[in-house]
């Protein structure tokens, strides 16, 4: 008893006593019942969140396309001119004059990590010109790679990217000033768990995180609202400092307990949101086909349709799916009402609504395409790390991407033309696990000049090997066997086999039973 008292005792006097600077979050003095000094981790400015912030460090930055994007902290960094260096560490790279390509432009970056930045021509000039040192990472992957390190997880086997330059260190990291390659990245360590190679991936580990909140209270708890959570979370909870914006600072006690995304103990500092939510790709609902636009004009549209149709025939009640950006995103236009699909988003939605009526969108719902959204009724939204997790484990049956080119075993490119810097994206993960995932692809048989998509080998870097199950054009449906190849089983209206052999490179057979694709 005497023991224990002694405890209590040296317990109290160590809660009383004001925390040393090497704690790093502040204190303020509240008069309270019990006369101590309180937790209050709120500063009045983005400039005192910011002011023992060097040059050198690795900066996390939570935000997807402009969506949850910590502009006022990242404003604050740009009008600090003495913070030089940084490695930067976030989906996207901003764009030209917001969020991270301020810093770009400002060229206080000079490494960059990030899943796709094909919005950002700053960027582009700047990593072919060696100004800048990058690494693409596959969107699921980078997600992992913060979600680990913030879990004390030095690295882990994925098997997104196997068989691509990532795995074999190809990625060109840094040019010199005429373009030619400087540096390239590191081949990946490669193990087969139960008949299937994976490759490892090293975590992330941040000295800053800048994170956007809904709400935060001056414990540092918070909550995400809607698809704004994106990388926030896995961000926030990775650095040595992290630091909140919160559109809400509010009262201890007002967020619940079951809503708190990311928990005060992750948090060093808080401060308000001042900055403008922008919207990249105002995207709104249009009258009944009108949709259609979407697809061009003229012959071009006609075979766009004919794809769209087809490919809406892939889905089946109850399914879960993920779809790409362009002719994917139709698909559902012509899906019959008696079915029922969830559409997951990968930066953090299941429950994919249609486009919202103007007037009505909302910055923090955007899909994975940055383009403006709803939601249905019992949707739910999640960090970008939960829903790649979701991907890999082939949770979501069907993903149906658009693609440059297929082969003949089903090999995939689609995120790479010579001399564009885009980026990955999420592709990589939604393509990782085809005996679980069903991958659907649509697109044009040739491309503008004429030439054949469908080829024995892909001649652009690969986005996945052995992936794709099946290939509709406007000519005809493949089936993809991944050893024997392709397969003919529908072809359009006036179609012949003829005509598909002249514009397909890759040798396949014909079924027996070869169905009108309708």
């Amino acid at each position: 008893m005497v023991l224990r008292t002694q405890i209590c005792l040296r317990l109290a006097r160590n809660l009383s006593r004001k925390p040393s600077d090497a704690q790093n979050f502040p204190v303020r003095n509240f008069s309270s019942t019990l006369g101590r000094n309180e937790i209050n981790k709120i500063l009045p400015t983005a400039a005192e969140a910011i002011q023992d912030m060097k040059s050198g460090i690795t900066l996390l930055a939570g935000g997807f396309g402009l969506c949850g994007v910590p502009d006022t902290l990242i404003n604050q960094v740009h009008c600090t001119p003495s913070i030089t260096g940084l490695t930067a560490v976030s989906n996207n790279a901003g764009v030209d004059g917001a969020g991270l390509g301020l810093l770009l432009a400002s060229k206080q970056i000079k490494r960059m990590i990030a899943s796709y930045v094909g919005e950002n021509k700053t960027l582009e000039k700047m990593y072919l010109s060696g100004e800048l040192e990058m690494e693409l990472t596959p969107q699921g992957t980078l997600a992992e790679r913060c979600r680990a390190g913030g879990a004390g997880i030095p690295a882990f086997y994925t098997p997104a990217a196997f068989g691509t330059v990532v795995q074999t260190g190809d990625l060109p990291l840094r040019h010199n000033p005429d373009g030619t390659v400087a540096q390239y990245s590191q081949p990946r360590d490669v193990k087969v768990f139960d008949g299937k190679s994976y490759i490892m991936e090293e975590s992330i580990k941040g000295d800053y995180a800048f994170v956007k909140a809904w709400k935060a209270d001056k414990l540092g708890n918070c909550q995400f609202r809607f698809a704004a959570a994106n990388f926030n979370g896995a961000m926030g909870r990775n650095a040595k400092t992290t630091i909140v914006e919160a559109e809400n600072i509010v009262e201890v006690g007002e967020i619940d307990p079951a809503a708190v995304h990311l928990p005060g103990i992750y948090v060093k500092r808080v401060i308000q949101s001042t900055a403008k939510k922008n919207i990249e790709k105002y995207t709104f609902a249009k009258e009944e086909g009108a949709d259609m636009a979407a697809l061009g004009r003229g012959d071009t549209a006609s075979k766009r349709e004919r794809i769209v149709k087809r490919a809406a025939k892939e889905f089946h009640n109850g399914m879960y799916a993920n779809l790409g950006i362009g002719m994917p995103m139709l698909a559902p236009s012509f899906v019959d009402p008696s079915v029922e699909v969830q559409l997951q988003s990968e930066n953090g939605i299941l429950g994919l609504g249609p486009y919202p009526k103007k007037g009505e969108e909302d910055a923090d719902l955007i899909n994975a395409g940055k383009e403006t959204v709803t939601l249905l009724p019992g949707a739910s939204c999640f960090g970008s790390d939960e829903s790649f997790g979701m991907i890999r484990a082939g949770r979501i049956e069907l993903t149906m991407l658009g693609a440059m080119q297929v082969s003949a075993r089903g090999d995939l490119a689609n995120w790479m033309l010579p001399g564009k810097i885009k980026g990955f994206g999420g592709a990589m993960d939604l393509v990782s696990n085809p005996s679980k995932t069903r991958v659907v692809v649509t697109m044009e048989h040739t491309d503008k000049k004429g030439r054949p998509k469908i080829l024995k080998q892909c001649e652009f870097p690969l986005t996945g090997r052995a992936c794709v199950s099946r290939v509709i054009t406007e000519l005809c449906v493949f089936d993809v066997d991944f050893t024997n190849g392709l397969t003919l089983i529908e072809l359009a209206d006036g179609v012949t086999v003829d005509e598909v052999r002249a514009k397909t490179e890759a040798l396949f057979t014909v079924a027996d039973d070869v169905q009108p694709m309708l």
